[in-house]
């Protein structure tokens, strides 16, 4: 009998969606296979601390003896690649994407700009930095008006989970949102938004040759997918596949690839459109590098409805981190030098 591999699964953090990363961390705890692994739980603080099994310890022994490691932490300090780059650091493989992915895909505003540049569709958008708020509020809001015009959605540029979004349909009320979103991140991102919009969600799985799941539709309770939409009420619906043509599948299909490379991601992400039902145009809304795993989160379910269960998806993305790992750790670090230090 081959001998089990200790993996790792993280999760909490010093961020907004603590909580749903706890959800997520459960759900991959119970499905994952204890005959394959061996389940090393460490949780995350929101204060930074972290345990394994209830226990503090430094970070050096929470990760001792681990083979490979589960990161299911969203938002900041987990999703962004700040903890991607301590795994590049100690040579702990890992599962996801990569530290330059993780970043990049974090930061909506700056992800939106790397869409652009591949002639990804996106919105109409406009991003407001603390420091230029609090003394320029008056402009700001003026342009945001003239530019993106109402509604329009706000919401921190770094986090996920609908935390601290806002759809604000008259100029009066967009002060109030910025300011809540600035509560969560120093800088905010405000987006046109999509009249008769249709939210579709594609699953991304693979390294270098990616594959798309079936496409999925979610049907909000509320007016927009909002956290309570998400989490609290449990009524919105989750369609799967999503009731669209099979062009209309094929076109979101392959842009949901074009934008997981556009961002060089690895492993795993979700990516989220809008299609305006009347128009029948297709935006790129978002890519997100560590989805929820939650039992009634979109990553999972769209795999399984397209042949993969759970448990192997489990197995499929632990592969691919090892797999990335070992080509990584292939090339070479040493350099013939004639420098003597």
């Amino acid at each position: 009998m081959s001998k089990k591999l200790k993996l790792a699964i993280i999760f909490g953090g010093k961020s907004g969606e603590h909580e749903i990363s706890i959800v997520s961390a459960r759900s991959i705890i119970k499905e994952v296979d204890k005959v394959k692994y061996e389940v090393k739980e460490i949780l995350i603080t929101k204060k930074g601390g972290w345990l394994v099994s209830g226990k503090a310890c430094s970070i050096s022994e929470a990760l001792d003896g681990v083979d490979v490691a589960f990161p299911v932490l969203h938002g900041p300090y987990g999703e962004d690649g700040t903890i991607q780059g301590l795994f590049e650091i100690v040579g702990v493989p890992y599962v996801g994407s990569g530290v330059l992915a993780s970043a990049v895909a974090m930061d909506k505003a700056l992800a939106k700009d790397l869409f652009k540049a591949n002639s990804l569709p996106v919105v109409d958008s406009f991003v407001v930095k603390k420091l230029h708020w609090g003394k320029e509020e008056n402009s700001i809001v003026n342009k945001i008006e003239e530019k993106i015009g109402f509604p329009s959605f706000v919401k921190p540029a770094n986090l996920g989970s609908s935390v601290g979004v806002s759809k604000v349909k008259k100029k009066d009320d967009l002060n109030k949102a910025i300011e809540e979103a600035f509560e969560y991140d120093n800088k905010v991102l405000v987006e046109k938004a999509v009249q008769n919009a249709r939210e579709i969600e594609v699953a991304v799985l693979g390294n270098e040759s990616p594959i798309p799941s079936v496409c999925g539709e979610i049907v909000p309770s509320q007016e927009f997918y909002s956290y309570e939409a998400k989490y609290v009420d449990e009524s919105s619906e989750l369609i799967i596949p999503a009731k669209i043509t099979e062009k209309l599948s094929k076109e979101i299909r392959s842009l949901a690839i074009m934008a997981y490379k556009a961002v060089d991601g690895s492993g795993m992400a979700r990516v989220d459109f809008l299609f305006d039902d009347k128009s029948e145009n297709i935006y790129l809304n978002e890519i997100n590098t560590i989805p929820g795993f939650t039992s009634i989160s979109m990553y999972p379910k769209l795999w399984e409805k397209s042949g993969l269960p759970y448990p192997k998806l489990i197995n499929r993305l632990i592969q691919l981190g090892i797999d990335r790992f070992n080509s990584k750790n292939s090339l070479r670090v040493d350099y013939p030098s004639k420098i003597n230090p």
